[in-house]
């Protein structure tokens, strides 16, 4: 019987550590193709042939996309992946190379990170089923190269025609918007809000650490806004020209790397005297319990408070004017998303503020924070962003974090 309980934990250790092994710690992987979760030997067929041809091929699994990446080179920085993501684009083998960025904390010590550059090659890899994720090439011209000849050798002949090229503008450069956080190492997960800066209009908002090409605000300054807002995290606004983007390279955050334009979002944790609204925490009606879909960011609010452990909250309460009736609250096994096992109460609007901001301090408090780092004020109704009639009236159910200690 111990034999067996034994062998079960060896095996079961193995297991763990080949799924460990497989999993892309954070980092930026120059990447050449991506596969299914379900092809798996795909992935590994194909690092193969590459390894066969000299490369220093490898892939991993990435939970946060649910697919096998099979990548050239591995780096913690960046700069550099994206310097190599063109080297190897030039080289003209993967013209649709691309840095596919793991975020995360980036380990100090990582058994990836020593890969040497790519090498040419000029064997032609056989094509495998299409990669289900793939980046857009962006060609560089091709520069002319004048021969000198000696002084009696040199030939009078016509001016060569003028080749007009077209402008670089972000409607035709490829743009990376990083997210990063220098003080701890970390590659931050989080969207951008990409804004008409004349008109004050949302265009669109997308996720950071990913390559697109900008939308044109067809404005007459052709000026964009862009807005890194992670919870966490202080907001961060900077301005970019959409015909001229290179005039922005002069600015600490924009960068010009090969034929990819990056904007640097430098994000800084928050100080004392912060306050920040859990805009994505949603709770039932009536009800101080949460919506699943609020874990999310909850789960930075957790983050936070693990990563400072000198932080100290207060956690602001409000409601949708004055609200008295019936108030659904945790029940002793503290479904933290889930209307079971509820208990109910009568109360007013104050007490509802009361109860939810309380939901999001036994949910810190459940996952390890201590219970003396997190204060509680209720509010009620009294603090109303907008009309309660008015279409936004929804945004009035809120609960904010102020930062009282760091």
């Amino acid at each position: 019987m111990k034999y067996r309980f034994f062998w079960f934990l060896t095996f079961s250790f193995f297991v763990f550590q080949a799924y460990a092994q497989s999993e892309l710690p954070a980092g930026y992987y120059v990447t050449v193709a991506a596969y299914s979760k379900a092809h798996e030997d795909y992935a590994q067929k194909f690092t193969n042939k590459l390894k066969d041809k000299g490369l220093d091929a490898r892939y991993g699994f990435n939970s946060s996309k649910n697919l096998y990446f099979v990548y050239l080179s591995y780096f913690t920085a960046l700069k550099p992946s994206l310097v190599e993501m063109q080297n190897v684009r030039n080289q003209g083998e993967f013209s649709d190379a691309w840095v596919r960025v793991v975020s995360g904390d980036i380990p100090a010590d990582n058994p990836v990170a020593s890969q040497k550059p790519v090498e040419e090659s000029k064997q032609e890899v056989p094509v495998e089923p299409t990669p289900v994720e793939s980046k857009p090439v962006v060609e560089e011209p091709e520069e002319s190269v004048t021969e000198e000849k000696p002084e009696d050798e040199i030939e009078i002949t016509d001016n060569p025609p003028i080749v007009q090229h077209d402008p670089m503008t972000l409607g035709n450069t490829e743009v990376f918007l990083s997210l990063f956080n220098a003080a701890n190492n970390r590659i931050v997960d989080g969207e951008v809000q990409v804004i008409d800066t004349e008109r004050s209009r949302l265009l669109t908002t997308v996720k950071g650490n990913e390559y697109l090409i900008l939308p044109d605000p067809k404005s007459q300054s052709g000026q964009l806004t862009l807005i890194g807002e992670v919870f966490g995290y202080r907001k961060l606004q900077y301005e970019i020209n959409y015909p001229l983007p290179l005039a922005d390279t002069v600015k600490p955050y924009v960068e010009l790397m090969g034929t990819t334009l990056a904007i640097k979002f430098d994000m800084v944790r928050y100080h004392k005297g912060d306050i920040a609204t859990l805009y994505h925490v949603y709770f039932f009606n009536d009800a101080a319990v949460m919506l699943p879909e609020s874990k999310y960011e909850l789960n930075n609010l957790l983050q936070m408070m693990e990563e400072n452990k000198n932080y100290r909250i207060r956690l602001h309460g409000h409601t949708n004017g004055n609200y008295h009736g019936k108030i659904l609250a945790l029940g002793p096994e503290k479904n933290f998303f889930s209307m079971e096992g509820v208990t109910q109460m009568v109360g007013s609007a104050k007490d509802l503020s009361y109860k939810r901001a309380e939901t999001i301090k036994e949910y810190l408090v459940t996952n390890g924070i201590s219970a003396d780092r997190i204060e509680i004020k209720a509010w009620g109704g009294k603090r109303p962003l907008y009309d309660k009639h008015s279409v936004n009236a929804k945004k009035n159910v809120r609960v904010e974090v102020e930062i009282l200690q760091e």
